[in-house]
C-alpha cells in the first residue's frame, strides 16, 4: 500500500511516522531539504524535494495509483491545488486539510468532491469537538462515548482512594456481580500495557476501561471520582479554537473568555453573544482571583503556546478548579504533562492524524481515537460478513498480543466482551490496539 504525504511538516512527519511502523511504503514530499532529511534519518520512508503543487514532483512521487494522498501542508490552497491535481493523476483517495470553516460545511463539500478532494480535515474544528465533547461528559476524567454512549471509554488515574487499588484485575472485576466494565489498558510509568487477570492496580495506574451506560456511573465511583455538574467555565485563549469553543459552550454555560491581547478582544466581543470576556493574562493570579476563577467548574487553556496552556492549568488547579483541558500541541511536552498530573490533553495533530489513519486501514472504521496518554489507539470497526473475528469465540480466537475487544453493540443493544463473547457479523465492536497491531484489525474484521 502506498501513501504519498505532502508536506514535512509536524503533522506529516507525525504521519509518516506513525505508518512507517505499519511497514507501508510511505513517500513524503517537501520544499524544505532540511527536514526530509530529519524524516530520511529517523523513519523507513521515501522523501522527494519539491512543490507537491508539481505534476512532475507528484509523478516523481509515484502518485498515480496510490491507495491515499494526504495534503498536509501549512498552506490550505497548497493543499487543494496538490489533492486535486492528485486525484487527476491517479491516486485512489485524496484527503486535504484546511483552514478555513466555510470550506467544511455540507453545502460546500460537494465543490470539493468536484474537483477531486474525497476528505476535507480542519483541526481546528475536531479539536473543538473533542473539548465540547468532553465537557458535556461533565466527569473529572476523560470520558470518549461510542455509539452515542451505549459504550464508553473511561480513563482515570488512580488514587488512594480508589478501591481497586492493590487488587488484582480478576478481583477488581468482581466488586459487582453484573460484568459492566472492562479495563484494556494501564499506563504505569513509561510502561504501556493490556493487563492480564493476575495484574495488579497501583496508585498513579492511568486505566482505560470501556464501560456500558450502566456501568459508568459505578465505574467512577470504584475510581474514587464522582460525577461534576458544570455551570461555569473560564477559557483562557482567544485564538480560533478559544473562540470557537465559547461559541460551541455560551449558550450551555456560563462563560468567561480571558484573552490578553486588548484588539484581540475587540473582535471577539462582535464575534461572541453571551460570553464574558476579560482582557487579562491568565497567568496572573491576582486577576484570575479578580475573575473568581475559585468557582469555575472547569478552566479551558488555549493560546498558541503549550507551555503556556501547561502553566496556566496547573495555576488554574492550585487556585481550586477541579478540572482543566489543556492544548499541548508539542507532543513532546504531553509525558511532562502526565508527569504534572495534566490528564485532559487536547492535542490537534493526534485528532487529525486519527481520522486520517481511519481510511488507511482496509475495514469498516466507524471511528478511532489516539491516546494521548498511551501509545495506543481505541477503534469503533465493524465486523464483516465472514470475517476471521465472527468464526469462532475470542477465547477459541486467541487474539495476539497488542489488540483486546472491550465492548460490542449488536442490535442496538451493548454489552462487555467476554472470552464467551461470539462476535457476529454486523457486531460494532469497541477495540483497543497498539499502534505496532493496527494491521490486525484487517486481519480479523
Amino acid at each position: 500500500m502506498r501513501i504519498v504525504i505532502a508536506g514535512g511538516g509536524e503533522v506529516g512527519t507525525f504521519l509518516a511516522e506513525l505508518l512507517s511502523k505499519e511497514k507501508k511504503d510511505i513517500v513524503v514530499i517537501d520544499t524544505d531539504e532540511d527536514k526530509l532529511q530529519y524524516i530520511n534519518t529517523n523513519f523507513d520512508v521515501l522523501t522527494v524535494n519539491g512543490s507537491a503543487t508539481s505534476i512532475k514532483v507528484l509523478e516523481e512521487a509515484k502518485v498515480k495509483g496510490a491507495y491515499i494522498f494526504i495534503a498536509a501542508t501549512h498552506f490550505e490552497h497548497v493543499n487543494i491545488v496538490a489533492a486535486s491535481l492528485a486525484k487527476k493523476i491517479g491516486a485512489r483517495r485524496t484527503i486535504a486539510r484546511v483552514d478555513n470553516l466555510e470550506y467544511i460545511t455540507p453545502k460546500n463539500k460537494r465543490h470539493f468532491k468536484n474537483l477531486g478532494i474525497d476528505t476535507l480535515i480542519n483541526p481546528d474544528k475536531l479539536a473543538v469537538d473533542e473539548i465540547v465533547g468532553l465537557i458535556k461528559q461533565g466527569t473529572s476524567n476523560e470520558v470518549f462515548e461510542f455509539s452515542k454512549g451505549d459504550l464508553s471509554l473511561f480513563v482515570t488515574r488512580l488514587n488512594e482512594k480508589s478501591i481497586v487499588v492493590g487488587k488484582e484485575l480478576v478481583e477488581a472485576s468482581k466488586i459487582y456481580d453484573d460484568f459492566e466494565y472492562r479495563a484494556m489498558l494501564i499506563v504505569r510509568d513509561d510502561k504501556t500495557f493490556i493487563p492480564r487477570p493476575n495484574d495488579v492496580f497501583q496508585v498513579n495506574d492511568f486505566v482505560y476501561a470501556v464501560s456500558s451506560r450502566k456501568g459508568l456511573e459505578r465505574l467512577m465511583k470504584i475510581s474514587g471520582l464522582e460525577k461534576v455538574k458544570i455551570e461555569d467555565v473560564m477559557i483562557f485563549g482567544g485564538s480560533k479554537i478559544g473562540a470557537l469553543t465559547a461559541q460551541k459552550l455560551e449558550h450551555h454555560f456560563n462563560v468567561k473568555l480571558v484573552e490578553k491581547d486588548k484588539h484581540r478582544c475587540l473582535e471577539l466581543s462582535d464575534l461572541l453573544e453571551k460570553t464574558l470576556i476579560f482582557n487579562a493574562d491568565a497567568r496572573d493570579i491576582q486577576a484570575l482571583k479578580q475573575e473568581n476563577i475559585e468557582k469555575m467548574d472547569v478552566f479551558i487553556s488555549l493560546t498558541d503556546s503549550s507551555e503556556t496552556n501547561i502553566f496556566a492549568s496547573i495555576l488554574a488547579k492550585r487556585l481550586g478548579v477541579p478540572r482543566t483541558i489543556t492544548e499541548v500541541e508539542n507532543i513532546d511536552f504531553i509525558e511532562i504533562s502526565k508527569d504534572l498530573k495534566i490528564e485532559e490533553i487536547i492535542n490537534k495533530k493526534l485528532i487529525a492524524a486519527s481520522l486520517t489513519t481511519r481510511y488507511l486501514i482496509d475495514a469498516d472504521i466507524l471511528s478511532i481515537k489516539m491516546l494521548n496518554t498511551a501509545d495506543a489507539d481505541i477503534i469503533e470497526v465493524i465486523a464483516r460478513q465472514d470475517a476471521k473475528i465472527t468464526k469462532k469465540s475470542l477465547a477459541e480466537l486467541k487474539l495476539p498480543d497488542g489488540i483486546i475487544i472491550g465492548g460490542v453493540i449488536r442490535n442496538n443493544e451493548s454489552f462487555i466482551a467476554r472470552g464467551t463473547t461470539h462476535i457476529q457479523p454486523g457486531d460494532i465492536c469497541v477495540v483497543l490496539v497498539m499502534p505496532e497491531a493496527l494491521h490486525i484489525i484487517e486481519e480479523y474484521f
